[in-house]
């Protein structure tokens, strides 16, 4: 295994590389899109529904940077099994997991708070 350790290196820092891109891409479109629905004359309930979904969006992005660090990390703490390494990445696991969870479980309850809301108004015009 330690002959792989030098490239595993190389593909732990690509991965961490891939994180920090994925995040700032994702903060660049989600920024657009809040400029966009700022600039755009809409009633209330639009641009709030618009700021739901871009914050959705956003939250998606982090999820995925934090995938792709975990699996960084595994893949860190296989290249140098210590002891400390193997803790750090429990630790790492475990707050990225909780982080993950929460951050799915805010985007679903976005999800249905807008699904709800747009049966109420469809309901109201009929």
């Amino acid at each position: 295994m330690e002959f792989l350790a030098p490239y595993l290196d190389i593909v732990t820092t690509v991965l961490y590389l891939c994180s920090i891109t994925v995040l700032l891409w994702g903060m660049v479109l989600c920024l657009r899109d809040f400029l966009a629905s700022h600039l755009r004359r809409e009633i209330r309930s639009g641009r709030m529904r618009e700021l739901t979904e871009i914050k959705n969006n956003l939250g998606r992005y982090v999820l995925l940077a934090l995938e792709v660090l975990i699996v960084a990390d595994i893949i860190d703490s296989i290249v140098k099994p210590t002891f400390e390494d193997i803790l750090r990445l429990a630790a790492i696991v475990a707050i990225r997991t909780v982080i993950s969870y929460f951050l799915n479980k805010e985007i679903r309850d976005s999800e249905q708070w807008g699904k709800v809301n747009e049966k109420k108004r469809s309901e109201r015009h009929e």
